[in-house]
């Protein structure tokens, strides 16, 4: 069994939020031509996307000749829009979560929905969360590295994680809004070194602002294999030691004594990243995520999993079902 935590999904279409909300900085999609569409934004053109961005009977097909038996499905980070008014967010996510959860319902055993929320207004925020926890039947949500100016330590974001906590709803966190211009304008500087920078914001955020001692029960999964923090946890543990008078003040535990209490996923790339990953995080901490069907993704899910000679066939069906099932509180007879 393959269960991918990590994999994008967008509606096929969905109105004009220009029109809709009265300003720009919206997402559309322009289907150009069969079988592949142009996200637009603000008149340019952010990404082309194939028809298995949309299309879950496409999707399911790639699935069968990659041997994913489910996928975890989510939306595309730019579709957070943490940037804009509340209500509109709002808006926008329950017209995102609807459609995931129609594709969640029409294909059961293949897909598993999480939601998107509008952390710019947590109150807004949390009755979304009820609703895709208890009406849509998701077993948790996504949500970005940041929102605005907030990092994940935010006092803002507490009732965010309080529900959490009693709804039993994970977070999978994906670093977006990163920096793209200036020395990060070349070579795809955002994707390949902003989004690992973000993620391991994010969980320093995380543990050096208190929110696992807050929050103990919080089920938390970060992206991209933990960005740079599994390979830097000593130098931030370190640090921590050395000088609490900038780094303890808001929680007095050494980032490092958190290991083993949140997950990421195994997006690496390479044989000793994920053998350090599984090491520093955990056995029982890694799931098998692949950023489907986006080209920085594991193009061939579960391979590397499948070619670590030192991992044991017990190690390897935790990392590409185990874990996620227990992240996610479900069962494994469910999928079969």
């Amino acid at each position: 069994m393959k269960i991918d935590i990590h994999s994008h999904i967008l509606p096929k279409e969905w109105p004009d939020l220009e029109k809709r909300y009265g300003y720009g900085g919206w997402v559309q999609l322009d289907h150009h031509c069969k079988g592949q569409a142009k996200m637009m934004k603000d008149g340019k053109v952010f990404r082309i996307i194939q028809e298995n961005c949309w299309d879950p009977e496409v999707r399911i097909k790639e699935m069968n000749l990659s041997g994913v038996t489910v996928q975890v499905l989510s939306t595309v980070p730019v579709m957070f829009s943490y940037w804009a008014k509340p209500q509109d967010t709002l808006d926008l996510a329950q017209i995102l979560n609807n459609d995931l959860a129609a594709t969640v319902k029409k294909y059961p055993k293949r897909f598993i929905g999480l939601g998107t929320l509008p952390l710019q207004a947590p109150d807004l925020a949390v009755k979304e969360m009820h609703r895709c926890v208890n009406e849509l039947g998701f077993p948790g949500v996504q949500i970005g590295s940041h929102v605005n100016e907030w990092d994940l330590n935010a006092p803002e974001l507490y009732d965010i994680y309080a529900a959490a906590e009693r709804l039993n709803c994970c977070l999978f966190v994906h670093p977006w809004d990163m920096q793209t211009d200036g020395r990060m304008s070349k070579y795809w500087f955002p994707w390949l070194i902003g989004m690992p920078t973000e993620t391991t914001i994010a969980i320093c955020s995380m543990l050096m602002g208190g929110i696992l001692e807050k929050f103990p029960k919080l089920k938390v999964c970060f992206a991209h294999g933990g960005g740079a923090f599994p390979y830097t946890v000593g130098r931030i543990s370190h640090g921590f030691n050395v000088r609490p008078d900038l780094c303890a003040l808001d929680n007095k535990v050494d980032p490092r004594k958190y290991l083993g209490s949140f997950y990421t996923d195994s997006l690496v790339h390479d044989h000793g990243a994920l053998r350090l990953l599984t090491s520093v995080i955990g056995e029982d901490k890694v799931i098998l995520g692949t950023d489907y069907p986006f080209p920085l993704g594991e193009l061939e899910p579960g391979k590397l999993i499948d070619s670590m000679e030192d991992f044991d066939n017990k190690l390897k069906d935790k990392l590409k079902a185990g874990n996620a099932l227990e992240f996610l509180g479900l069962s494994r007879k469910q999928f079969e």
